[in-house]
């Protein structure tokens, strides 16, 4: 499956229907009146989150929505059917945006939660809301109001546990690929990885996800390389793997590249807990490894080395990483125990 994180649609609420002009016309009423019913309301766009979706891309096919319209009111006061709502299903983790791709207007984040995009017209009245004292046989009735219409973006932020961000070939598709049952694509050129890429890692019984980021290079904050589109991906993750090359010429540079272009995007990128990785230690000698590896412990008091290939070091980082995450959840469940709630005797 293609996978497409960005994609635009245009969706439109049901027409109200219109309301009945009718009078009664029963042997044995006398006088008769009018009894024309009023219309049904239009139908809804209401955008829900479902599981088993993890890209936008059936939208490329159908960048169209509509509701049903209304039905129109009957004689003897019989209101028209409301419009059926129709129900966009988007990844749980999706954005909603107008159309200048800037303005939030929502975010879908929790499993079945919905969010009414667009309501309804309502149905016109029928002629028998208009009887009154002085107009004992009114003729008429109101059409139904118009449906909203609205082109918006949708941007799907990937849901992780564990973000993988590096620059171009640090070896973070291999990582993924042998930690879980991902199947990223591998090679020995930069910017293999064209897409995010989803893996499972077991890690003492405790299943986290890791989220593989394509490539950042310098400038990836103004949409350089892949750029901001992938950026936001790890925008919702817990933990930042910054993973490095240990065969870099330059280690403080690529370090820093990295630093700069999170914090350019986003301050609160940079206050998430990140764990420095240093990979391809199977490359290096025992000089190089230790020069290596006392130039990032003073940049970073969380340094890892690790090596794909033989797999030295890879079980400690993934302990390390899931006890990481387990003070994380524990601190955000203790703040969710201590928020006060809310009392209406209080207002």
């Amino acid at each position: 499956m293609q996978f497409l994180d960005l994609v635009k649609i245009f969706v439109k609420s049901g027409n109200g229907g219109a309301g009945c002009v009718s009078f009664r016309r029963e042997k044995y009423i006398e006088f008769g009146g009018p009894d024309g019913g009023d219309g049904g309301d239009g139908g809804s766009v209401i955008v829900k989150a479902v599981e088993g979706l993890n890209t936008l891309i059936d939208f490329r096919y159908k960048p169209h929505h509509f509701a049903k319209n209304g039905s129109p009111g009957m004689g003897k006061q019989r209101t028209g059917a409301r419009g059926k709502d129709i129900v966009v299903n988007v990844p749980i983790g999706t954005e909603i945006l107008e159309e200048d791709g800037k303005t939030l207007i929502s975010v879908i984040s929790k499993k079945e939660e919905a969010f009414c995009l667009l309501t309804g017209g309502n149905g016109g009245w029928g002629n028998i809301r208009f009887k009154s004292s002085t107009n004992r046989a009114p003729r008429k009735a109101n059409p139904g109001e118009e449906g909203e219409e609205l082109v918006v973006w949708l941007r799907l932020k990937l849901i992780a546990d564990v973000g993988i961000c590096g620059l171009p070939n640090a070896g973070k598709s291999t990582f993924l690929a042998s930690n879980s049952n991902a199947k990223p694509k591998v090679a020995d050129y930069p910017f293999t990885t064209l897409r995010p890429n989803l893996g499972v890692v077991l890690v003492d019984q405790q299943e986290l996800v890791f989220a593989d980021i394509p490539g950042l290079i310098e400038g990836a904050h103004l949409g350089r390389g892949i750029g901001t589109r992938f950026l936001g991906h790890i925008e919702k993750c817990s933990i930042l793997i910054h993973l490095i090359d240990g065969t870099s010429k330059d280690l403080k540079k690529d370090y820093f590249t990295l630093i700069n272009e999170l914090e350019q995007y986003g301050p609160n990128l940079l206050r998430k807990r990140r764990v420095t990785v240093l990979n391809k230690i199977d490359a290096l000698d025992e000089e190089k490894l230790t020069q290596n590896r006392m130039i990032l412990d003073s940049l970073e008091e969380d340094v890892h080395v690790i090596s794909n290939i033989s797999g030295a070091g890879v079980q400690k980082l993934l302990r390390h990483i899931n006890k990481v995450f387990v003070e994380i959840a524990e601190v955000v469940s203790k703040d969710h125990q201590n928020e006060e709630k809310w009392n209406p005797l209080r207002e």
